[in-house]
């Protein structure tokens, strides 16, 4: 598979998000040996990019890598988080309290931890999960840089960062990544963001690009997610707003037929000719949606299918029940 390059770390095209494999989609439980087999296959296919995060679990996330990983660890790029747990120094179990927190003491008790769970000496790209309003970002940039020099990580990234946050964390240390959601579900960095990403060279990692699962089509009516999942409480997938975002499924499903490839293909082939800066990271538990996924690198969308799909209008209803960390 041909490769991309966020900043200066070079990547596959597609990269894996394995946060489903422990949280927030887990619905009747988690599966560890399948979602083992799937990292395994993703290696396999080419995939380099694996995101993870502490939050995500907590912490059990990181360990199921780890153990996926094995000897194969240095074959691929690692990419955790964190910022989304508050740590007490020196704690002798690890907190499963939950808010955002940059404090310098917080994120190196996150680093160690990270660290340990996933069985390596170094990060690949290590993100803040989301900006602390009470930490001057200039100051976790430069702790960050630290750990560079210490060699505990290699690239630095942000999530969910304004862009005149992104210029304020660039003048410290360069940044490799930023992490967002973006997809035709999600079109909230174009713009203002992008285009400070590419007068910065830094590279983008959309999450959720397949819109939560929605721009697959597999999702037909709320009541298809199981009533633990947490897309129940997003405004998007609500009943009110659910025939309405519709629309654009029926869209892409239209585009598909004409392309030949699934809509998830399609969905991930419009990220795809959006820039060589851009590297989607769906997630999946299962072998055969991450091969499909996959598979979204060998499709090419002409000129006006790519038009016609971003001229598509913005789905209804925000894209998390409390938007009020989003965008710092």
């Amino acid at each position: 598979m041909q490769t991309r390059t966020l900043r200066d770390l070079e990547v596959g095209p597609v990269g894996l998000g394995t946060m489903g494999m422990s949280a927030f989609y887990t619905g009747a439980g988690t599966d560890d040996e399948k979602s083992i087999r799937t990292i395994h296959r993703a290696i396999d296919l080419g995939v380099t990019l694996f995101d993870t995060a502490e939050a995500y679990g907590p912490y059990t996330n990181e360990d199921l890598l780890r153990r996926a990983l094995g000897d194969r660890r240095d074959d691929v790029v690692i990419a955790t988080k964190f910022g989304l747990i508050t740590h007490t120094p020196g704690e002798t179990e690890p907190s499963t309290q939950r808010g955002i927190s940059s404090a310098p003491e917080s994120v190196r008790e996150a680093l160690e931890g990270s660290l340990r769970r996933l069985g390596t000496d170094h990060i690949d790209l290590y993100y803040q999960h989301r900006v602390d309003p009470a930490v001057p970002i200039e100051d976790v940039i430069g702790q960050l840089a630290g750990f560079v020099e210490e060699g505990k990580i290699r690239h630095i990234g942000l999530s969910e960062a304004s862009a005149a946050t992104i210029r304020k964390a660039h003048a410290v240390h360069p940044i490799t990544a930023l992490q967002s959601e973006y997809s035709l579900w999600t079109r909230d960095p174009e713009g203002e963001v992008l285009d400070t990403l590419r007068e910065l060279g830094i590279g983008l990692v959309p999450y959720s690009p397949l819109g939560r699962g929605f721009l697959t089509g597999a999702i037909t009516k709320p009541s298809d997610l199981d009533s633990d999942d947490f897309r129940r409480a997003n405004p998007r997938f609500a009943e009110a707003a659910f025939a309405e975002n519709m629309r654009i499924v029926d869209a892409v499903k239209d585009i598909a037929s004409e392309a030949g490839g699934t809509p998830a293909q399609v969905a991930l082939a419009w990220l795809l000719a959006q820039g060589d800066d851009v590297v989607p990271i769906p997630g999946t538990k299962r072998v055969t949606r991450l091969e499909e996924n996959v598979g979204a690198t060998d499709l090419t969308l002409t000129t006006d299918q790519v038009a016609r799909l971003s001229a598509l209008p913005v789905p209804t209803g925000d894209r998390y029940p409390d938007m009020s960390s989003i965008g710092r």
